[in-house]
């Protein structure tokens, strides 16, 4: 039997012989029962210190490639390779510093793999990724728990955070990390003794992807203690001021983004621990050049990382903008003279340190900080004359200075070979104070001139953008256009002010193609923003509103009206509301027709109707009321239980007036009126009956509300209930007065109606009767051209018809003309042109001798003819020179 001593060499051997025959790689069918081996060689070395060698090598055999047999080896045995990969973080609990480093190192050969020199017979690698997915099952949180084995030991930590690094590339890895708390640790570690400087760049290196593969809430909230943000503070500062390397100007900025995301967190202590001074101060003191002991020694190199990292300084202080508190800071720094140092100017020669490409990026920004920091330095910007800086900035901006944008920048989009992003970004500036609603920065602005300025700007804009519209110019007007709407708005003396040439621009707004609307340039917006400024610039000024009147603005707006946009239609109308106290506005709202001579009442109701649809209002297929208790009630307020509420309170009938459109329907109507409406069918005027009472039903739907408040809270005396049910009485009697007015209406319409098939159908009879009465004496035609017989009789019925038709007592000494023509042999009726002559008179004057002188005459009579068809005309035949006066007759023969 072996001893003790003899049995510890035998498997100490043994261990050895096992390393040596997977030199070459690990099978995969063996992975866990090496994983046995080593959780004993693990316990056995608590007693023995020889089993740490093997027990080593045994961990290199992780850090080899795995082999598989089977391309299906690989899904087969997942489970227990990834259980025996998560093992390894499990064994840091081993009281070895050669063991530790050892598990780190073969976790960071899993992202350098090399293949082996001889491979195993029938055996083929792994995919390079497979060990990499498998480490994704519980070894990231593990080692992070191991860090507190390992804090009073240097180099150990510093394995651990590198096999972290490694394994911080993975999302799911970090989910696991934060799990473990891991941010916290890792941010505490910044400013850690290392002569090194390994723990701080791997530190950050590890927070930097926790923030990108992990949630950035959940991360930031285990940075938000004091204590990190003062760690992460005291590392910025030693780099700042410390760092003279590349590599540590890089990590100072990258430490700076990090602070920069935890500045987006107002729950973040910045201005508790003193970071949020020194990064304002940082940013600002090489614009107001005061000294300040916080950059005691700190000097820009004006290298890229020193420009990069005035760029993130200058994003700070955009995010500590949000936080009211910090107001006091920005104030004591100087941080409004600071960004409007960059208010001037481009002379395209940058500025000393700076290239003119830089310099151009950092005036972009700081104009763009510079709008985020007006509202909470409203004083400092009115005492710094930023008003007077930014007009003048824009004048030059509209100016012909030869300036070229490079464009480079996010903040410079669009602005390549022109100042537009520079007219951008102060316009944001002048719309950040503006909409601040304070006199004195409208008053400042105003005095120096600035409504005729921005006219001139909206001007510019637009001219540009006739040739090439773009997000930018388009964005720009809208400023502009806001901008206006708030110095005019309330204020007739500005009114009148704009009138002069703004309605003329803003007419051009309206023209615009609808189209464009769906063109996702912002064409929505710059109409939005141009309705906007119309009712605060144009309206309750009649100079203003006569303007716009006179160049045809109601029109316009009717036709985009028209249009039924569902997010103009409310503004619009609104607009129509307040104009219609003009009288002029009803008059032209008469006059204007749309497509398919579509009058404004008939618009109007159409879109009433399309209200109540979306509201859900019930009425039949003929438009008519169908509840006559509740006729105007949404299905929204049909849903509502009764919530009783106090008299300042406005219920769900109030609130539904601003919500809809009905109001403003009612409203024009009642400037248009209710009869002789043109242009309005049947159904139209049913919809008009629901309108014209639209107040009564509304009030009636108030009372209804309140007396089911009332119920719900306690039982009204009888007398306050008889009179309740009197005024619900007259509101639905209203309803049913409607409705009787609604069915008179389409009783009408179908009366007409049927009038109207009756006189279709007589016109139909008429020229049936016509087509057989041509019918027939086509056939009698025929008839009288192919039977003897039946032309005798015809002819002896036309001299029937015509001696009946002679006068019954005769003329003396008049002759008597016949109606035949002797020896005439066709069986038609005669031409249509006869000739009739007047014979010579004889001595003692008389009637003609001879009767039978057209007979005689035939010669004349065909002469006669002769020239009627040559002329055309009776006047040409009459100016003939004849020996006899003549005349000539048409007579049309049936």
């Amino acid at each position: 039997m072996l001893s003790h001593k003899d049995l510890e060499k035998e498997q100490l051997k043994t261990l050895k012989k096992v390393v040596k025959h997977f030199e070459n790689g690990l099978p995969l069918k063996n992975v866990a029962q090496i994983t046995k081996i080593l959780n004993l060689c693990a316990e056995k070395m608590n007693e023995q210190e020889a089993f740490t060698e093997p027990l080593c090598e045994l961990i290199k055999l992780f850090g080899l490639p795995f082999h598989k047999k089977k391309s299906s080896d690989e899904q087969n045995y997942s489970v227990e390779v990834s259980q025996s990969i998560a093992q390894l973080g499990y064994l840091m609990r081993v009281p070895s510093s050669q063991v530790k480093i050892q598990i780190c190192k073969s976790i960071v050969s899993f992202y350098n793999m090399e293949l082996p020199g001889k491979l195993l017979s029938g055996y083929q690698p792994t995919s390079a990724n497979y060990k990499i997915q498998m480490a994704e099952e519980g070894l990231a949180e593990a080692l992070v728990l191991s860090l507190a084995l390992v804090e009073n030991q240097l180099l150990e930590k510093l394995w651990v955070l590198k096999a972290l690094q490694h394994l911080s590339t993975s999302g799911k890895n970090c989910r696991q990390m934060v799990k473990a708390q891991a941010a916290s640790r890792f941010c505490l570690y910044l400013n850690g003794a290392d002569p090194s400087g390994q723990l701080v760049f791997r530190s950050s290196e590890i927070l930097w992807n926790l923030l990108e593969n992990a949630s950035k809430e959940e991360v930031v909230n285990q940075l938000r203690s004091l204590e990190c943000v003062q760690a992460l503070k005291e590392a910025f500062l030693e780099l700042l001021t410390g760092g003279f390397h590349h590599c540590d100007h890089q990590l100072r900025n990258d430490l700076l983004v990090i602070a920069t995301l935890l500045a987006e967190n107002s729950a973040v202590p910045m201005i508790e621990s003193g970071f949020a001074e020194l990064l304002i101060v940082l940013a600002t003191f090489t614009e107001v050049k005061l000294s300040n002991p916080l950059v005691k020694g700190f000097k820009f190199t004006y290298s890229y990382e020193d420009f990069e990292m005035k760029k993130l300084l200058f994003n700070v202080i955009r995010l500590l903008s949000k936080d009211p508190s910090a107001a006091q800071l920005f104030s004591e720094n100087h941080v409004m003279p600071a960004l409007l140092y960059y208010v001037k100017r481009n002379q395209n020669l940058g500025s000393p340190g700076w290239s003119a490409t830089q310099y151009e990026e950092l005036q972009l920004q700081a104009i763009a900080v510079l709008a985020s920091v007006v509202p909470v330095l409203v004083d400092k910007y009115l005492s710094c004359q930023a008003n007077t800086l930014l007009l003048v900035f824009l004048e030059w901006c509209i100016g012909q200075d030869p300036f070229f944008g490079r464009g480079n920048s996010f903040h410079g989009t669009g602005g390549r070979g022109n100042k537009l992003a520079q007219m951008r970004y102060s316009l944001r500036v002048l719309r950040s104070a503006v909409a601040l609603y304070d006199d004195a920065v409208s008053i400042n602005l105003c005095d120096q001139g600035a409504i005729r300025q921005l006219l001139d700007i909206l001007k510019y804009a637009a001219d540009i953008s006739k040739e090439k519209e773009d997000t930018l110019l388009l964005e720009i007007q809208a400023d502009v256009l806001f901008i206006l709407s708030v110095l005019c708005e309330n204020d007739v003396h500005r009114k009148e002010l704009f009138s002069y040439e703004g309605t003329g621009i803003l007419i051009q707004f309206f023209k615009m193609d609808p189209r464009k609307l769906y063109s996702g340039l912002g064409h929505n917006c710059l109409l939005l923003s141009a309705l906007d400024c119309l009712w605060s610039c144009v309206v309750g000024c009649y100079i203003a509103e006569d303007s716009f009147i006179e160049k045809q603005g109601i029109f316009l707006l009717l036709d985009l009206l028209a249009l039924k946009e569902k997010n103009l239609c409310n503004i619009i109308l609104g607009i129509l509301v307040e104009f219609s106290d003009n009288p002029k506005t009803t008059l032209h709202m008469s006059i204007w027709r749309g497509k398919r001579d579509q009058t404004a009442a008939n618009l109007l109701i159409q879109l009433w109707r399309q209200e109540e649809l979306d509201l859900g209002v019930r009425r039949d297929e003929d438009g008519r009321i169908v509840d006559t208790k509740r006729p105007i009630v949404t299905s929204f307020q049909k849903q509502q239980k009764v919530i009783p509420l106090p008299a300042s309170c406005p219920s769900f009938a109030i609130m539904e007036i601003s919500e809809s459109i009905r109001a403003k329907v009612y409203s024009l109507f009642c400037k248009l009126g209710f009869e002789n409406l043109p242009g309005l069918s049947a159904k139209d005027f049913v919809t008009l009956a629901i309108i014209q009472h639209y107040i009564d039903f509304k009030i009636g739907e108030v009372w209804s509300e309140i007396c089911a408040e009332l119920k719900e809270e306690f039982r009204p005396l009888s007398s306050d209930e008889r009179t309740l049910k009197i005024i619900s009485k007259v509101s639905e009697n209203t309803g049913k007065t409607v409705v009787a007015l609604q069915n008179e209406v389409l009783e009408r319409q179908f009366r007409h109606k049927i009038q109207e098939e009756k006189k279709t159908y007589k016109e139909i009879q008429a020229t049936l009767t016509q087509r057989e009465l041509i019918n027939k004496s086509w056939e009698n035609f025929l008839t009288r051209t192919s039977n003897y017989e039946a032309l005798k009789k015809a002819k002896v019925l036309q001299e029937t018809l015509i001696e009946a038709s002679r006068a019954k007592s005769k003329i003396h000494s008049r002759p008597e003309h016949s109606t035949d023509i002797p020896k005439l042999h066709t069986t038609v009726r005669p031409g249509r042109f006869v000739t009739v002559k007047n014979a010579p008179r004889q001595h003692g004057g008389g009637p003609l001798a001879d009767t039978d002188h057209a007979l005689r005459k035939s010669s004349v009579c065909k002469e006669a003819l002769k020239k009627i068809k040559r002329d055309k005309t009776l006047d040409s035949v009459k100016k003939k020179s004849v020996p006899v006066e003549e005349m000539m007759f048409q007579r049309v023969l049936y």
